[in-house]
């Protein structure tokens, strides 16, 4: 099953000729999840071709306006394209209202469902088959939230030569066996899964990080992600601009992914407009620096998350 992280903006504060404001999308084989929907969304969803009907939630970390102006043109054009399916919209408090106000002042036609969860506490706010999105606090200058997708862990590899000398023949009881069931063997015994799987194999994660201050709890959240994507707004240089505007250094996200453990890929993004295309270089130089297996996000990057096992 793939599952594939696009990077549709990177940048914060202000759009730039090339870099649009902070937005991910992630596909799962074929059903889309959208990750906050800055200014310029539309655009690369475009450019990339993907089908925004098939969009089943977006999930916004908080209201600033960098990180929701995108939205209003996803919801009608939405409603351009044939939708049965209700979408579903999850973010903190006043998320509703933001919605809510958009539609009644744009004066939106919707022909379809919106189903909109503002989240009280930290957990689990979505589910879908085989995977969870959770949501947990972060520091920001007003309620924000960082999201973690993760799938179910899967059945460990099968080994059918060990079935085969069960006296499980070829066929539907191999499936049932790798599907966690009990069979009954051509002798009559009962074969468990157990005897014929591996070790269980973990899924996949993915976690989103963005407009927050700097504290090590974060690491808890994200740890084990295939990729995590945080923000890395700042050089160290201007550590102390980043604490007065509750954001974090590239240093300070690498510091996150290095105490976490497991991470095999961070992607920095929502960079300030001050960073060209040439400087950002030196965001990765920092992160790099502390974590190795760091990249730099770029519009219209994507990121295959593959599993390990």
């Amino acid at each position: 099953m793939n599952l594939e992280a696009f990077v549709l903006g990177s940048g914060g504060m202000m759009p730039l000729p090339n870099r649009h404001l902070t937005s991910v999308l992630l596909r799962r084989e074929g059903e889309l999840f959208l990750f906050d929907g800055g200014e310029g969304t539309q655009v690369s969803l475009r450019r990339l071709n993907l089908r925004w009907k098939k969009i089943s939630a977006i999930f916004v970390s908080h209201t600033h306006a960098d990180h929701v102006t995108g939205l209003p043109g996803i919801l009608m054009l939405s409603a351009q394209v044939d939708r049965d399916d209700p979408l579903v919209i999850v973010g903190p408090p006043r998320i509703a209202e933001y919605i809510e106000s958009s539609r009644r002042v744009l004066d939106m036609y919707i022909n379809y469902e919106i189903i909109v969860k503002e989240i009280t506490e930290p957990g689990v706010v979505y589910e879908g088959e085989g995977f969870r999105v959770r949501a947990f606090p972060l520091r920001h200058t007003k309620p924000c939230v960082g999201y973690c997708f993760e799938e179910d862990g899967r059945p460990g590899a099968f080994h059918p030569e060990k079935a085969e000398a069960l006296g499980v023949p070829r066929g539907p009881l191999w499936a049932k066996l790798q599907s966690g069931e009990s069979v009954q063997a051509s002798d009559g015994s009962a074969v468990h899964p157990q005897q014929v799987l591996g070790d269980p194999r973990s899924g996949r994660k993915f976690s989103y990080v963005t407009d927050s201050l700097y504290f090590p709890e974060i690491a808890s959240e994200v740890s084990g992600s295939d990729l995590f994507v945080c923000e890395g707004m700042f050089e160290r240089d201007l550590a102390e601009s980043a604490k007065e505007k509750k954001h974090m250094t590239a240093e300070q996200a690498a510091r996150i992914a290095k105490a976490a453990g497991g991470i095999k890929k961070m992607a920095l993004i929502h960079y300030s407009p001050r960073y060209t295309e040439h400087n950002l270089k030196q965001l990765l130089k920092e992160a790099q620096e502390i974590f190795p297996e760091t990249v730099l996000s770029r519009d219209r990057a994507v990121f295959p998350l593959e599993y390990v096992d």
